[in-house]
This record gives structure tokens, C-alpha cells and sequence, in this order.
């Protein structure tokens, strides 16, 4: 167990500063290598049709079954490698392109008027030829084998050698920085030799539309440092799906070992350490709050610990220190509060713009962090080694670091009248009103403004350490092993009515619940207009992810606009009360609904929560009546509608697309649980009123329609016998393998499933262009509508994992990778699809 904040502090300082790994001389231009078999490279290239080419798709045996036997091992290896031979094809006609001008510029070398000297020449073009040799011999002995499969090839041997011929890239690597720069000061003194630079021809792959592209020089000799890592993935898959009786399964193993290795040596890291000071102790000013804050300073984000003590607020970061030396805190400002004020929203304009992290990065990092949780897990379960555990804890402790500073977005500014202002950022309009109360409380006493001395300032600050009351950053990592991990599932809640109000006002609540650390706001009732006793009656459906408490926010809407401020995250309607209360795992989790009140300043909101597990909410039930659409299988309500795409699907994306699709936050937020339940009887009934109603209805109720008509269906739209395939396809490191299998299940569906999953998919990219407005982006309706779509039904849940987080970080984020991997995909046609042959080559 890890207690103090310096935890992973070889990586970090307290502000939040990643220490640079030190690579290779060079730096700033040597690109640094990822060994990790998940980190494959972003899929680049538009799909290209392929006739005969070396790479035909198969069409059946993919996965149709659960168990992992042989021939579905081969099967895989067959798509693995057709899809990666194909990008060899690429590379080679890269490397080809950037051969070409070699041969002139050497003969122009010896002449009066040469373009770039032979020395130039040599350094620019180093060990090009060779590496060309070698892939060229690589691919036409590998071809051959792929095209002629059968269960019986082999070719671990041409893997291993070309493993074996890895000292060369060791060679063109070292040379990289040199090659580059030379490139440019020739491009900048000599004219021709820019305009060669500047555009390069590369061959299209055979059978492809393009017969050229145009390639800068520099982009192509980046290619071979890219290359490495992309064939290294590659023998992770092909291990993966290699029986370990099989011939090839050593020799594959070699290459992957001299591969890694060969990665390790040229991505050597070098841990620089910083040691600090200690400071004398004492002081006796009273500390009434402490807490860690993100500052935006100087266009970055710092973690600080802030601590308010009567008098002054002080800012300061942990510096670190050698081993066995006391932690000390550095003092990066204070202000008297007899000098503290609060910029109002009109005031704070010259303030930095705020810079917000994309959700699809903060999401990411979440998925990261559940699936070290997982291996942490694992580990512990199987009796692994302390050190295995530890460095993965220091891993998720970096990760999370990372979330806690980049998530929070909600500005809060401080001002000191004498002249120089701040800006934290929260992730919480709750924490935020806290911290501005506690001030707003101290500053009603007689409070004199004052300057400390050098020596107070120290002596203060010193303080601070034995003072503070939150001692550790508030990241799991930091948890005891004995702590509750929260609950992982769903809570619904129904915010029923308030009272306690002094005079009429328009109001509404907001419900925020905690997870990976820090607060968010998970939904927000509609206004209740001009009254003291507003009765909401509205149910959510919260999704919790190792939650320990809920807090309710009631506000009073404002309606001025001359306060709205240009800041898109500044909140400026007046928090009337607020409060919170812990989730009980015993209490929350009964089938039966628990009445609660908050009480706030006054006021009392009445409230009723209860809690359904991920396994639980996981469960698909068939409808028993075959009427209706709602728990119907797909194909029978769409041979009933005679329809291509179901009656419901058709006209709630029609209704979204017409007034939803600007929303903030459609699909995420949720819908009023009642309106949802009144729009699935309409559509059950097939009533005539159905058009009426959803035009009157609430837009997020609309969305909540529609994803709870995928949720119920018997088995889920990508089916239940696909899945296993799906989970595989999606864990290929290599693009091309990837794309292969990929489109290949598409084909697998049946056509009802997979028209429909297309015309969503196209509307949910429509969704995704308006993200500037509605703020969802791609990664964020993956993150919905992922699991709604491809979580298999009760019978095909085999493994039962025991902790609800496992469920999440193995299943949900493989789901949503599928769909995210589908929704960043150029537009799938489904004729195109069905034509067989049809096969999607990848730029490496």
C-alpha cells in the first residue's frame, strides 16, 4: 500500500509534469518506438478494392463457433497474414519511391553541376537499398504461401529470418536524425533537390483504383522506423493464433523475442531524479480547508494542494525528495483574504480560454485504467509477484495522474485586488461552491490585509505538511486493499420534489456521482418554473463506475443574458443548496426502491435510488409474445413491417436528426424514465398516435427510446454467434489483418442486422459532426451504444467474472472498440460489402 502523495514520482513532479524519457541523441526529431502489442497504429488509408490480389477473403468458418480450435486459429492466421502481406506490397513501393531519384542524383554527383554531393547522398539514402533487398526477398517468398494456403504452410522460417536482419534498421536508425537534417539544409540550398523532396511517387498496390500517390521525402523515411513496430505486432497475432504444436510456433517465438529486444535496445530510458531540502516547522494559524486543485498556469495544467487557513489561501505544490527525507510543500502564491475577491463572469474575460481535453482521450484513458485494474487483479488472485503488481499500480497510478489533471473543466477564478489573477479548474460545480463558501464565511470577520516575510512564508509552508487533512492525490491507486471499490452497475434515481424555498423561483437539480476520482455531473431534471415547492417527479438512469457517493445540486435558473459569460464551461446559474450522501452497498443494493431526503441550506429534496448490478443490467430477455418490437428478434419485425430497418429505428433517428442532433449531449444524457416506457408502448401498439407523440415528446427520452429498443433485443444486432469473432478481430495489432476480418464479419451478419447497423451507423457519424455544439464525439456514442449493440444475450454469457469492474474493463471496452473502430471507418456500402471479393488494403 502506497500512502504518500509521491507515489510514481520518478515519472512525475508535483506539477503534473511528465519527465522526458531520454532517448537516442536527438531527441526532438528521433521518434520514440512503442513496443506494447495494443498500441497498433491508427488506421490511416481509405479502403481500396482488390480483385485477384494476394489476399482473398475467406467467407465462411470465421468464428461461428465460441471454442478456439485449431482450424479457427488457421483461419485467423490466413487473415492476419494476407492482410499484412498486403501492406508489405505498400512498403515496398514506398521504399521503391524513395530509391528512385538515388540514381540520378549519384549521376549528376560527378558532373560540373551536381545536384547534392555523393557524401550527401550517402548519408540521406543510408542502408535504404538494403532494407529494400530484404523485404523485397521477404514478400515473394511469403506470397506464394498465402495465396496457395493450406493448413500445412509454413513460414516462421521467413519471419525469423527476417528478424535476423534487424542490425540493418539498428544502422538506419542511428543514421535517422543525420538523414533528416541533411535532407532539409539540401532542400533549402538547392532548388531541384526540393522539388524532388517535395514529391515523391509511390506506386498504388496492384488491382487498387490509385495508380500513384504523392509522397513528401520525409514521410518516407520515416517509413522503415514504422515498419519495425508494425511487424513485431504482426508476430504477436500470429502467435496468438498459432497452435503452440504447430511447426512454425518456435520460430515465430524467436523472431518476436530478437524483434523486442531489438525495440528495447533503441528506446533505452534514462530516469533522471531530482532531490529537494527540508524546511523548518511551526506556526500556529488555523487550517480550515486543504484540498488538491488543477491550475491552469502559463497554459498548462499544474496539480496543487491549495490550503485555506483564516486568514490567507495558499497555494503550493509537494516538492519532491530524496529517499528518507521529510516531503516539503512549496509555496507558488498566497493571497490575504482581505484581498481575495471573485471576478464575476464579466470581469474574468481577459482570463485564458480554457483548453479542454477531448472526452474521447479522458474515455480512453478510463479503458486503460479498468483493464490495469483487471491485471492487478489477476495478478493478486494467482499469488503474482509484489514487484509484477507494483510496477503495474505505478502504471495506473501515471494513468490516472493523468486523468485527474486533465479532466476537470469548470473554471474557478481568484483575484487579488492588488493585481494578479488565478484560474483552477474542477470537475465539480459542487467542490467549486464549496471552496468559494468556505472563503466567503472567513472574509465576513475583521480581516487585515498583510505581507508575509520570507521567513514567515517558509515558516507557514512548512506547516502545511503536518496541517493538511487530505493527504493523498485521490486516485484508487491510493486506496488500502481493504477499501470499498464503489459500485459498478447502474443507480436509478427519481428526483421526486424540494421544499423550503423563501420566495417563487425557476428551478431545477443536477445529480453528480464520483468515479476514477473526481465528480461528474451525470443528469439534470427540466425547470420548474416560478414556484417554492417545484414537484420534478423525474427518473434517471445513472451509470456508476467505482461510485461511493451522490450529490444533488438545486439550482435557480438565470435567464439574464447579459450574465451569460463566452466561457462554455463557466455555470452561472445560482446554486440554491447542495448535498451529498455516501451509496451504502448494503442499503442501495435491493430490488425495492429507497426513499430518501437531502437536506441543503434549508431546503429538503426528496429523492428515491435504487441499484442494479452490471451482471444484472447485462441480461437480455426475449419478449414471449411475438407482437410488438420491443424484445422481438429483427428479422421478424422487419419481414412483419416488410421494411429494410424497423419502424421504431427509422423514425426515432428521424426525430433526432430533426431537432435532437444539436443536444448537448444526446444519447448520454438520459431521458425521463416514464416518457421511455410511454414511447415503447406506442410502438408495441403500433398506435396511429405515434408521430403525434414523438414530436412532442422530450428529445432525450427519444434517444433513451432507441437504445432501449437495441438493448432488448433476444440477441444483440451484431449476434450472438459472431461475437467470440468480433472480440478477436478487434484484439489484431496489425490494420490491414484487422480490416480483412473486420469487413468480413460485417458480411457474416444477416441483412436485416446489418442494413440497420449501417444506417445507424451513418446517423451516429452525423451525430459525431456536430460535436463543436452537442459534444459527442465518436468515441464518446461508441462509449453508449458499443455495448447495447454487441453485449452477447444470458445463454452466450459463459464466464462469469467475479468482480463487476472485470466485466467492464474486458467486455465493455473490447465493445466499444468494435463500434468505434466502424464509426471511424469511411462509409461502408452494403452492396460493396457483399461483393466477396472485395478487400481493404491498409497504408502502413
Amino acid at each position: 500500500m502506497v500512502t504518500d502523495f509521491n507515489y510514481g514520482a520518478d515519472e512525475y513532479d508535483a506539477e503534473g509534469n511528465e519527465e522526458p524519457k531520454a532517448l537516442p541523441e536527438g531527441s526532438e526529431t528521433m521518434p520514440y518506438i512503442d513496443e506494447s502489442p495494443t498500441m497498433s497504429p491508427q488506421l490511416s488509408a481509405r479502403g481500396q478494392e482488390s480483385g485477384d490480389g494476394v489476399s482473398p477473403t475467406p467467407t465462411d468458418g470465421l468464428g461461428t463457433g465460441g471454442e478456439r480450435d485449431a482450424g479457427k486459429g488457421l483461419e485467423m492466421r490466413k487473415l492476419v497474414l494476407s492482410g499484412f502481406l498486403a501492406s508489405e506490397e505498400i512498403y515496398i513501393n514506398q521504399l521503391e519511391a524513395l530509391l528512385l531519384p538515388m540514381k540520378p542524383l549519384k549521376a549528376t554527383a560527378t558532373t560540373s553541376q551536381p545536384v547534392l554531393t555523393l557524401q550527401q547522398i550517402e548519408t540521406i539514402f543510408y542502408k535504404i537499398q538494403d532494407i529494400y533487398e530484404i523485404h523485397k526477398e521477404f514478400y515473394d517468398s511469403l506470397c506464394p504461401k498465402v495465396q496457395q494456403w493450406d493448413s500445412n504452410v509454413t513460414m516462421g522460417h521467413l519471419f525469423q529470418k527476417l528478424a535476423s536482419q534487424l542490425g540493418v534498421y539498428k544502422a538506419f536508425v542511428d543514421n535517422y536524425k543525420i538523414a533528416l537534417e541533411t535532407a532539409e539544409k539540401c532542400s533549402q540550398s538547392n532548388y531541384q533537390f526540393q522539388k524532388i523532396s517535395e514529391e515523391l511517387k509511390v506506386k498504388g498496390p496492384k488491382d487498387s483504383k490509385e495508380s500513384h500517390t504523392s509522397v513528401t521525402m520525409e514521410a518516407l523515411l520515416y517509413k522503415p522506423i514504422d515498419r519495425v513496430t508494425r511487424s513485431t505486432l504482426v508476430l504477436h497475432d500470429l502467435l496468438k493464433h498459432t497452435p503452440a504444436d504447430h511447426p512454425d510456433y518456435p520460430l515465430l517465438q524467436d523472431a518476436l523475442r530478437i524483434s523486442q529486444n531489438f525495440l528495447s535496445s533503441i528506446n533505452e530510458d534514462i530516469d533522471p531524479r531530482r532531490t529537494a531540502v527540508t524546511t523548518p516547522k511551526g506556526e500556529t494559524r488555523q487550517l480550515v480547508k486543504d484540498g488538491f486543485l488543477v491550475e491552469l498556469s502559463e497554459g498548462s495544467r499544474k496539480l496543487r494542494h491549495v490550503f485555506l487557513f483564516t486568514d490567507v489561501l495558499l497555494c503550493a505544490k509537494l516538492k519532491k525528495t530524496a529517499v528518507g527525507k521529510h516531503q516539503q510543500y512549496d509555496c507558488k502564491w498566497y493571497v490575504p483574504l482581505a484581498d481575495l475577491v471573485f471576478p464575476s463572469p464579466e470581469e474574468s474575460e481577459h482570463c485564458p480560454q480554457v483548453h479542454v481535453i477531448p472526452d474521447h482521450e479522458l474515455e480512453d484513458m478510463k479503458m486503460k485504467i479498468s483493464a490495469i485494474k483487471s491485471e492487478v487483479q489477476k495478478e493478486k488472485a494467482n499469488k503474482g509477484q509484489s514487484r509484477a503488481i507494483e510496477r503495474l499500480k505505478k502504471k495506473m497510478f501515471e494513468n490516472e495522474f493523468w486523468l485527474l489533471l486533465n479532466s476537470p473543466a469548470i473554471p474557478f477564478r481568484i483575484h487579488n485586488r492588488n493585481g494578479k489573477s488565478y484560474l483552477f479548474l474542477l470537475s465539480s460545480d459542487y467542490e467549486r461552491s464549496e471552496w468559494r463558501e468556505a472563503i466567503q464565511r472567513l472574509q465576513k470577520k475583521d480581516l487585515q490585509a498583510f505581507v508575509l516575510s520570507s521567513v514567515e512564508l517558509q515558516v507557514l509552508t512548512g506547516s502545511c505538511f503536518k496541517l493538511r487533512t487530505v493527504h493523498n492525490i485521490p486516485v484508487t491507486s491510493n486506496k488500502d486493499d481493504d477499501e470499498s471499490p464503489g459500485l459498478y452497475g447502474f443507480l436509478h434515481v427519481i428526483v421526486h420534489s424540494a421544499k423550503g424555498f423563501k420566495q417563487s423561483a425557476n428551478l431545477y437539480c443536477t445529480l453528480e456521482v464520483d468515479s476514477f476520482g473526481y465528480f461528474v455531473s451525470k443528469a439534470k431534471t427540466r425547470v420548474f418554473r416560478d414556484t417554492t415547492e417545484p414537484q420534478w417527479n423525474e427518473e434517471f438512469e445513472i451509470e456508476l463506475e467505482g461510485s461511493q457517493s451522490l450529490r444533488i445540486l438545486c439550482y435557480e435558473k438565470c435567464y439574464d443574458k447579459t450574465k451569460l459569460n463566452k466561457d462554455n464551461n463557466e455555470i452561472v446559474d445560482k446554486i440554491m443548496g447542495k448535498g451529498q450522501i455516501q451509496l451504502d452497498p448494503q442499503a442501495v443494493q435491493t430490488k425495492n426502491w429507497h426513499m430518501d431526503v437531502i437536506e441543503m441550506n434549508g431546503i429538503k429534496v426528496e429523492f428515491s435510488m435504487k441499484f442494479t448490478s452490471r451482471d444484472m443490467s447485462l441480461k437480455r430477455t426475449p419478449s414471449k409474445k411475438q407482437t410488438g418490437v420491443f424484445g422481438v428478434k429483427i428479422s421478424v419485425v422487419t419481414k412483419r413491417e416488410r421494411s429494410k430497418v424497423p419502424y421504431i429505428v427509422r423514425q426515432c433517428i428521424e426525430e433526432v436528426e430533426k431537432r435532437g442532433i444539436e443536444e448537448v449531449g444526446i444519447y448520454r444524457i438520459s431521458g425521463v424514465a416514464t416518457d421511455i416506457q410511454a414511447l415503447k408502448a406506442v410502438f408495441d401498439a403500433n398506435n396511429k398516435d405515434i408521430l403525434v407523440m414523438l414530436s412532442d415528446m422530450d428529445i432525450n427520452a427519444i434517444a433513451g427510446t432507441l437504445k432501449l429498443y437495441f438493448r432488448e433485443l433476444p440477441e444483440p444486432l451484431l449476434t450472438d454467434r459472431l461475437y467470440p469473432a468480433f472480440m478477436e478481430g478487434i484484439a489484431l495489432s496489425d490494420p490491414a489483418a484487422k480490416e480483412n476480418c473486420m469487413m468480413h464479419l460485417l458480411r457474416s451478419l444477416p441483412d436485416p442486422n446489418l442494413i440497420t447497423f449501417l444506417f445507424l451507423l451513418e446517423h451516429l457519424k452525423r451525430v459525431a459532426e456536430k460535436e463543436p455544439i452537442n459534444k459527442m464525439s465518436l468515441h464518446n456514442l461508441a462509449t453508449v451504444f458499443g455495448p447495447t449493440l454487441l453485449r452477447p444475450s444470458e445463454g452466450e454469457s459463459k464466464v462469469h467474472l467475479t468482480l463487476a469492474s472485470d466485466i467492464w474493463s474486458h467486455d465493455v471496452m473490447a465493445q466499444v472498440q468494435v463500434l468505434l473502430y466502424y464509426l471511424q471507418h469511411p462509409p461502408i456500402s452494403f452492396t460493396e460489402l457483399k461483393r466477396n471479393t472485395l478487400y481493404f488494403s491498409t497504408d502502413v
